[in-house]
């Protein structure tokens, strides 16, 4: 063997061990636990192995895990790949350090990340307002004979290959925020709609985007044809488009080119807050477009998180995922967010059906940037200082992990009971390992026996803690 190829042996072996399964790292009749607490003190930090025993009578604290009744198979658990992400990642970190850092956001031995949201252009979080098409006012495309990605490979690109490198299960969720301008009745990035005779036009920028994608090596799984569509930013990239218009531009025009085309990609309706639930219902109402839309995204800026379940009840065959939410300097309490976050976005989420759940940047820098426009005290899941590279893991990184390094791509959520001072979810991995998410909103500690089957373990979290909790059945 020479140099080369041992080299290339080691680094493949390397690879390996970022991606392998991690064990529930508890022997038989134990349960291993995770737990970060309402202080700060403990940040999903490994506890003592609770004893696994045969299970008793009913308790009345009891919370009942029924592996023989499953539910939706997740997709995984992550962030977005913005171009501020991708920009501090490539331009402010050293290769050693943002090859750390990636390992610990999506190897088998950090959090596991599994599932990025990726904008399709610029979003208020890039350092200039662009579309891959972008012509000087008053001109047109409609050939797309000055699309370009260039952008996105100077820098999103390269720091999606290099996720996906370490995490090949990685799986891709992309929204544009605004149509190319000359497309749009303001000729502009900024505000407007799209034209209806600019749906055909409109639909071959997207489908020629999934295609360089796939070309790049990072085909997209998921797709929203607009990010939260019911609002006109005054400063960023944004675009009303209203049910009908949805609907008709998803039915008569993208869904049949994406199915022509055989593309793989499954088209999400919405991309938008709790707030409205009647709008993604009227699209999937629609008998052209309902047949192409596979399932609704959310966010939660406005509403409440029950707004999944009320569509979800309405519509049993459409997919459920949970696509933005942001921290910030408005929610500065650690506790207060890391129970607010894994109450509506873990648990209650993924009971209402949700296959993943994605939170906003990934990345921002000490000033809360690079951004133009939009959101200017946004928090991400790690702050990468800009000028040393120091990295910072937020309360959305521990929020997360609390699930990403433990529900696996493919797991599927069980039924388990509900109510309680403890709110949990529970969900079996593709290798038969159990998983519990369990958090202790009340104001004093909780105690709880967790049943499943014949076995059974007892949990105790002080107030505001968080735990995660693994065995074998």
């Amino acid at each position: 063997m020479n140099r080369l190829t041992r080299w290339r042996a080691i680094l493949a072996m390397i690879g390996l061990a970022l991606i392998a399964p991690q064990p529930a790292q508890a022997g038989s009749g134990r349960v291993a636990a995770w737990y970060s607490s309402a202080d700060a003190t403990r940040k999903l930090e490994r506890g003592a192995d609770l004893p696994l025993a045969r299970a008793s009578g009913a308790s009345a604290d009891s919370i009942v895990v029924e592996p023989g009744r499953r539910f939706q198979k997740i997709v995984g658990f992550g962030a977005a790949m913005t171009d501020a992400s991708a920009e501090l990642f490539q331009s402010r970190l050293s290769r050693p350090q943002r090859d750390r850092l990636f390992a610990d956001l999506f190897g088998r031995q950090g959090i596991a990340l599994s599932f990025l949201r990726v904008p399709i252009g610029a979003s208020d979080f890039s350092s200039r307002h662009y579309s891959f098409d972008d012509m000087p006012p008053g001109q047109r495309d409609p050939a797309l004979a000055h699309y370009s990605m260039a952008q996105a490979e100077a820098g999103q690109l390269p720091a999606l290959a290099a996720a996906k490198r370490i995490n090949p299960r990685l799986t891709l969720m992309a929204s544009p925020w605004s149509a190319p301008g000359w497309m749009k009745s303001s000729d502009s990035l900024i505000k407007g709609r799209l034209r209806p005779s600019d749906y055909p036009a409109f639909a071959a920028y997207l489908s020629r985007y999934l295609r360089e994608m796939r070309q790049h090596g990072l085909p997209v799984g998921w797709l929203s044809i607009q990010n939260e569509p019911h609002f006109e930013p005054a400063d960023y990239p944004g675009m009303r488009v209203d049910p009908r218009e949805r609907a008709a531009f998803i039915g008569g025009y993208l869904g049949p080119m994406l199915a022509r085309q055989r593309a793989g990609t499954r088209i999400l309706d919405w991309d938008h807050n709790w707030d409205q639930p009647e709008s993604p219902l009227a699209v999937l109402a629609s008998p052209q477009a309902g047949r192409y839309v596979a399932g609704v995204a959310w966010h939660c800026y406005a509403g409440d998180v029950g707004a999944m379940e009320q569509v979800r009840a309405a519509r049993p065959d459409k997919d459920v995922f949970f696509t933005e939410c942001s921290g910030g300097d408005w929610a500065p309490d650690w506790g207060g967010t890391l129970g607010w976050m894994t109450d509506k976005l873990l648990i209650a989420a993924s009971r209402a059906g949700s296959r993943g759940t994605l939170l906003w940047n990934l990345a921002l820098d000490e000033q809360h940037g690079p951004h133009l426009g939009g959101c200017g005290n946004c928090r991400a899941v790690v702050t990468i200082d800009s000028r040393s590279g120091a990295v910072t893991r937020n309360v959305e990184y521990y929020v997360l992990g609390h699930a990403s390094r433990f529900v696996r791509p493919g797991a599927r959520r069980l039924a388990s009971s509900d109510g309680g001072p403890v709110a949990q979810v529970a969900f079996r991995n593709p290798d038969g390992t159990l998983v519990l998410i369990a958090h202790n909103g009340g104001k004093a500690a909780a105690t709880a026996t967790v049943r499943s089957g014949r076995k059974a373990f007892r949990l105790t979290l002080p107030p505001g803690e968080v735990g995660t909790f693994v065995w074998h059945e």
